[in-house]
């Protein structure tokens, strides 16, 4: 595992990744009466010191303080607004549309991007261009914004994916190519209220590997306006719903279909349940196979994969 804290102009004038520099990156942050952590959100992303980044902020009309702190830092900014939305997937969807950069992601204002996540991210896209979209370690915050939790670095498919292995693609720590996201429909849903970054990962995975990145780039903090948090039954039927219309149109859905429903028998009895979780859901998570994307990690000052 590596955490890379570049110096900004050593790599930029030592090493440009690309014939023109560094490859443009995009974020942005939605916001709304956040201003306990968007200070820190913020600053995770600007003072990386990354010489080719556009980064937007998009408020919904914030009235505890965070214009304040959006002004304090807004030379630095690409481009920001308050206005009423309808909510955080509708004020990303906003900010992108306002955004050109090869590189994209967000990232809420209650969480953080880790020191040289955006060199790590652009770094990874410049070295293999077949690579259209990347997740970094997971990561966990405290309230307090300290790392208290790094979690195992998983591979992913789109076959085990949609059959329920692992639904946690942990967003922070997601980048994407624009290519992938214009073919992709150019939009988060935003008819929802949570879950529409799993939707689009469903989307993504139409189109494109998820390759795993061993390194961190953004961490999740645990405080008690979480939305995901506040309601993680909610969150789990909205996946289930998003996972049986896409299983309509994959190539195996039927097969997918019949595997989720005897798997929802299984775990429904008390007897049967840990021993489907851990052999049967548990092996599609660690057994190797030729769908599960490689791992890229950093060897001898370049990146490798494997």
């Amino acid at each position: 595992m590596v955490n890379l804290q570049l110096n900004p102009n050593l790599a930029v004038d030592s090493q440009p990744w690309t014939p023109g520099g560094w490859p443009k990156v995009s974020v942005v942050t939605p916001v709304f009466n956040s201003a306990r952590y968007l200070e820190q959100a913020m600053v995770s992303v600007l003072n990386q010191g990354y010489p080719n980044l556009e980064y937007s902020i998009v408020d919904g009309g914030s009235t505890d303080g965070s214009l304040e702190i959006i002004r304090k830092y807004q030379d630095r900014l690409h481009w920001w607004v308050s206005e009423p939305d309808r909510g955080m997937y509708d004020a990303l969807n906003k900010g992108f549309a306002r955004s050109s950069g090869e590189v994209m992601g967000w990232i809420s204002a209650t969480d953080l991007l880790h020191a040289g996540s955006l060199f790590v991210a652009s770094s990874v896209f410049a070295t293999f261009p077949q690579v259209e979209w990347i997740t970094g370690r997971p990561t966990a915050l405290n309230e307090t914004g300290m790392i208290v939790g790094v979690l195992r670095l998983r591979r992913w498919s789109r076959l085990r994916f949609l059959a329920g292995a692992n639904r946690y693609i942990q967003q922070e720590s997601t980048f994407w190519r624009r290519s992938l996201w214009e073919r992709a429909g150019s939009h988060v849903d935003a008819s929802r209220r949570n879950a529409s970054d799993f939707e689009l990962w469903v989307r993504f995975f139409r189109y494109a590997r998820l390759y795993s990145v061993d390194a961190l780039i953004g961490g999740f903090r645990s405080h008690a306006d979480s939305l995901g948090l506040q309601d993680i039954e909610e969150c789990h039927r909205v996946h289930e719903e998003i996972i049986r219309m896409e299983l309509q149109s994959a190539p195996w859905g039927r097969t997918l279909k019949g595997f989720r429903a005897l798997s929802a028998a299984a775990q429904s009895v008390p007897l049967v349940s840990r021993g489907w979780r851990e052999l049967v859901m548990g092996g599609l998570k660690r057994l190797p196979g030729p769908d599960l994307a490689p791992v890229i990690r950093y060897r001898k000052h370049n990146w490798e994969m494997k």
